[in-house]
């Protein structure tokens, strides 16, 4: 057990904050899919004002002895007057029923889509509590606390606080990252450039329209300390980390070519080499429509983690694959499965391949793409083993359709495919 574990100190962030959250050194896995090899931190803080004290997040609940100690060494619960939950996830609410029940007097602020969530995590139809919005604000007095509705950061109740008077913002996940060090502060800790990174990748990436939504409330506002709920507290050139988080959420391609012009991406897998014929002809086809870029991609000539970045900027996603033992190849499956750190949703695709018996792959890779919430406007493209001429011609017709569709000009009707 370590010092601050022992002796579960709070630490002060400013002469009216401090941190009472908990150390969890030991967590290597959270949420599943996130690696932790540095533990992790639940941040709960605490605001004195003139008139009471609000408390800010709270802790996981099998860390609340930690949240309970440091907060008694700051504050009596009567003093209480207001408890803010910028996220619900039980990492934060887990301590939050016993400080209600030891702080009766205290309102509960919470963001709007809070309000269901809230009595579903905690079992519990009779908590009062005040919804909040952007700009809404509570006084302590001398200290004040404005909300800011950042949704899906990375939950839909996901909100900041911003503690007027002092220049800090309560971020919540935002700018948060998994990382355990006592130091605490990020001029004091190792070196979690890694942790933040990954972070990022793994819990904001889905979410990036919705980072950028945020980032205009959170980048006129004068930020002198960053507070989130994990990881380091960010005191040293705060406003670095919210410019990281600028240049992470925007698209890379349109730094290099104008936002109007679109993009297909056509990844291929062939055992033989009649799917990489059917996916040049498609290409042909597609290039005739004109106005949008194509690149065409061997996925057993490329690593898939380095394709995320081009699918995420991409407008259109065509996938072949050929059928072996009644499934798509390994390859494609990696791809797909890589979708599920970006947002997708909207996108053009499509699905083609060639097979030898009964063809499977197309229509499996299609109702992946389906279960994306991907646009497929023309149904997959089968062909038997070696495509003739003609066949080529109908690939050549499959990419102009698909390439038609991406500008605007259908030349097939989007089918509905939870129909079929």
């Amino acid at each position: 057990m370590s010092r601050h574990e022992a002796t579960a100190e709070p630490m002060a962030v400013t002469d009216r904050v401090h941190w009472i959250g908990a150390f969890d050194p030991k967590m290597r896995t959270f949420d599943v899919i996130l690696k932790t090899p540095n533990g992790t931190t639940y941040n709960a803080y605490l605001v004195r004002g003139s008139e009471g004290v609000a408390v800010i997040d709270t802790v996981k609940a099998e860390t609340a002895d930690q949240f309970f100690t440091r907060l008694e060494a700051v504050a009596d619960y009567s003093e209480i007057k207001v408890i803010v939950l910028n996220h619900l996830e039980p990492d934060h609410s887990g301590a939050l029923p016993e400080l209600m029940r030891r702080a009766p007097q205290a309102t509960l602020y919470i963001s709007d889509a809070a309000q269901l969530m809230l009595k579903a995590l905690l079992n519990n139809s009779n908590i009062a509590y005040t919804p909040v919005t952007t700009n809404d604000r509570v006084s302590l007095g001398d200290r004040t606390l404005r909300f800011l509705n950042t949704p899906y950061l990375h939950w839909p109740d996901t909100q900041c606080t911003y503690l007027e008077e002092e220049g800090v913002l309560f971020s919540g996940d935002v700018f948060g990252c998994h990382y355990c060090d006592e130091q605490l502060f990020n001029d004091s800790v190792g070196d979690f450039r890694f942790s933040f990174e990954y972070y990022y990748s793994h819990i904001m990436r889905p979410f990036k329209q919705y980072v950028l939504s945020a980032l205009e409330l959170i980048e006129p506002l004068q930020i002198n300390l960053i507070a989130p709920t994990h990881g380091p507290i960010l005191r040293d050139h705060p406003r670095h980390y919210v410019e990281r988080y600028r240049e992470l959420s925007t698209p890379q391609l349109h730094l290099e070519i104008d936002h109007d012009v679109k993009t297909m991406l056509i990844f291929y897998i062939s055992s033989y080499g009649n799917t990489m014929h059917m996916a040049e002809a498609i290409r042909d086809g597609a290039l005739e429509i004109g106005g949008f870029r194509i690149s065409l991609y061997d996925l057993e000539g490329g690593e898939v983690e380095p394709f995320v970045d081009l699918v995420e900027d991409a407008d259109a996603i065509l996938v072949g694959s050929p059928t072996i033992n009644g499934d798509a190849v390994k390859p494609v499956w990696d791809l797909l499965s890589s979708f599920a750190k970006i947002n997708v949703k909207g996108k053009v695709a499509g699905a083609f391949g060639s097979y030898g018996w009964s063809g499977e792959a197309v229509r499996m890779v299609e109702d992946r793409l389906r279960g994306l919430k991907m646009r497929v406007p023309a149904g997959g493209l089968r062909i038997k083993l070696i495509p003739s001429d003609v066949e080529l011609e109908d690939c050549r017709d499959y990419g102009r359709d698909i390439g038609a569709f991406l500008m605007g000009k259908p030349r097939a009707r989007e089918i509905d495919m939870s129909q079929l």
